[in-house]
């Protein structure tokens, strides 16, 4: 019987061939590959690569990305002990020797993604929320993110946190925002575009912050980099501000003052843990304050954690989990409307890898008395 062709307008095509022109990890191209092929990357999820990805790219794509996919594919296909089509062997020979001959293969290789939200039809008049109903976000980020160069790269929740700011603008409009490791600047542009009164990004790392500068200027902003504050009434300045966590003084941080602390993806290190908290105590005025529902330990606290789809997630085995969102103040108040706080007030977002990372954060901020909500279902 005739081998069936797969067609590029099912379901797993139209997924396998999006999440190729987007970029996305090599990990995440193979998952959806043997998706494709019923466990397997077999020869007809191949040829379909070959002719729906591959051979429309060869000459035009990112060569060094094109060249890590077909390296990952050829050993995913020889690890099972399944034959490899001849051209996937030629094309990657092809880029061995284009790549070396050129010098193209560089450590820090960047690469231009378009970061589109669109809008419903009865938003709210915003400079957000054009005629078009799309706010479309160029960004230079990294290939690079497995060997280092994570504050390059574009996190999951740096995604949910920039559609809750762009949701609820009324809470941020107007409000002075300082956000720890802003990576690529994603978060600052979507504050600029609801008016937040003064945008202020930090990183600890250089050539982050350099990256992020440059992003920022491709959206049309005008930055500052470390200088003394200027009160311009330029609703278009971002300042960046180098600022390590574990170098970061008192004094520096009383000086910044922001109305909203924002972190994405910053729950992560342990080692990295101590610092983010006392940084975060220092921002939300220092005030000690415990919450009355916060009782026993962190393990005992840790509610039911929501994704943002809407399905309970197991994060006791170890699951990559979409981002929650979480609120962390240091006043008495005990209302969890979203927004509703007068006082300092920080929103992370994260993705928990590691539950043992996140109970000994948790654990952290009990100990500095700061009051944690989770506002996953709210903000859904």
């Amino acid at each position: 019987m005739a081998e069936q062709e797969l067609e590029p307008t099912a379901s797993p095509g139209i997924h396998l061939i999006s999440a190729f022109l987007a970029m996305e990890t090599t990990d995440t191209l193979l998952c959806l590959a043997r998706e494709f092929g019923g466990g397997k990357v077999t020869e007809e999820v191949q040829r379909f690569i070959w002719d729906h990805c591959l051979t429309k790219n060869v000459g035009t794509g990112n060569k060094s990305y094109l060249k890590k996919f077909v390296k990952k594919l050829i050993t995913e296909i020889e690890s099972s002990h399944d034959n490899v089509l001849d051209e996937l062997y030629e094309q990657y020979a092809s880029y061995m020797t284009s790549l070396k001959d050129t010098n193209m293969v560089k450590e820090n290789e960047r690469v231009c993604k378009c970061i589109s939200f669109l809008f419903p039809g009865d938003c709210i008049e915003l400079s957000s929320c054009p005629t078009s109903r799309k706010l479309l976000i160029p960004l230079q980020c990294s290939l690079n993110m497995l060997e280092g160069d994570t504050g390059c790269s574009i996190w999951p929740s740096s995604l949910f946190l920039s559609e809750l700011i762009l949701s609820y603008p009324h809470i941020f409009s107007g409000k002075s925002c300082f956000e720890v490791g802003s990576g690529v600047g994603l978060i600052g542009i979507c504050l600029s575009h609801i008016k937040a009164s003064k945008v202020r990004l930090s990183d600890g790392d250089s050539s982050t912050l350099a990256n992020m500068k440059l992003n920022l200027e491709m959206n049309h902003l005008n930055t500052e980099t470390d200088l003394p504050e200027i009160s311009t009434g330029n609703s278009n300045l971002v300042k960046c501000i180098h600022l390590p966590w574990e170098s970061a003084s008192e004094k520096e941080l009383n000086e910044l003052m922001p109305e909203i602390i924002l972190g994405a993806d910053v729950i992560y290190n342990p080692s990295c843990l101590p610092h983010l908290v006392q940084l975060l105590a220092i921002l939300l005025n220092k005030k000690k304050s415990c919450d009355n529902n916060y009782e026993g330990s962190p393990q005992n606290y840790l509610p039911e954690l929501t994704s943002v789809d809407g399905k309970a997630s197991n994060a006791s085995q170890g699951q990559v989990l979409n981002a929650d969102a979480y609120e962390f103040n240091t006043n008495d108040a005990t209302s969890t409307s979203l927004g509703s706080r007068a006082d300092p007030v920080a929103y992370i977002a994260s993705v928990i890898r590691n539950i043992d990372t996140f109970n000994h954060f948790l654990s952290l901020a009990d100990q500095a008395d700061l009051t944690i909500t989770d506002l996953t279902d709210l903000v859904m």
